[in-house]
């Protein structure tokens, strides 16, 4: 009887072989789910930067070189980063209908979904600023009396005080910042297109790359009123000095020179 009652388990065996067990199993799926899911993730992107290169070939190699090296008729992408590329091809920039002082923006031939597959192959031929999120160029609760502080300090002198653009040298201009989408000014500023100057994160911090969206956006909206009446391109003093000398001191002129016609004809009579 007492070999017996030597052999009997213990209650609580059963319990301890069940954890025993569950741990074990939740020990393989820790070891190989996130793995699966690594190489899964690798092979998406394996797969988005071919088709990216097929993309680049037929549309992009002409002028940026085979490798994205560059030659005479376009510079080199090795480096450009994501954001750059979203931003050229999704304004229509890209691919470029002609070589010039500026490429225009125009309609854009692409989808979402090839734009970034496009982005995947350039970013595989080096580092580069990657595609802001939405919660990174969102302007919500932005600083806009800040933002158009920034904005004059280091836009004003290209865009206008308003964003409505301006003339540069050479046949290049600053573009209207008006209808411009928020992901589009931001990666403008990560990524300096054209002629105008980077402002990566450590430069300009992305709080106030926020602000000077949402004043872009203020400044161009309905909500804005211009109290003057035409805005005369946003230019202050300047415009309507020279819209009042050339208009008001011409309708003068015209009207001197009718009441001399008119004098002179009383006179005769």
């Amino acid at each position: 009887m007492k070999k017996l009652s030597a052999r009997r388990r213990h209650p609580l065996a059963a319990v301890v072989v069940l954890l025993l067990a569950l741990a074990a199993t939740g020990g393989l799926y820790a070891a190989f789910a996130p793995a699966g899911k690594a190489q899964a993730d690798e092979t998406s992107q394996s797969l988005a930067i071919d088709e990216g290169k097929k993309l680049y070939a037929v549309n992009c190699a002409t002028c940026h070189g085979t490798g994205g090296q560059g030659s005479s008729d376009g510079p080199s992408l090795v480096g450009v980063g994501a954001a750059a590329v979203d931003f050229q091809v999704s304004t229509g920039r890209m691919p470029a209908q002609q070589p010039g002082a500026q490429v225009p923006r125009k309609k854009n031939i692409y989808t979402q979904a090839q734009i970034d597959q496009l982005a995947a192959y350039i970013s595989s031929l080096g580092a580069g600023p990657a595609v802001p999120s939405e919660k990174q160029y969102d302007p919500a609760g932005a600083d806009i009396a800040k933002g158009g502080e920034l904005f004059r300090n280091n836009c004003a002198q290209c865009h206008n005080f308003t964003g409505e653009g301006g003339a540069l040298t050479y046949g290049k201009y600053a573009p209207n910042l008006e209808g411009v989408e928020p992901k589009h000014i931001y990666e403008a500023m990560l990524t300096g297109p054209q002629n105008m100057p980077s402002f990566p994160d450590s430069t300009m911090p992305e709080k106030q790359k926020k602000d000077i969206i949402a004043y872009i956006q203020t400044v161009n909206s309905d909500k804005s009123a211009s109290p003057g009446g035409f805005k005369l391109g946003g230019l202050g003093p300047v415009s309507e000095g020279l819209y009042g000398w050339v208009f008001g001191l011409g309708a003068l002129i015209a009207v001197a020179v009718w009441v001399a016609a008119h004098t002179a004809k009383a006179k005769k009579s």
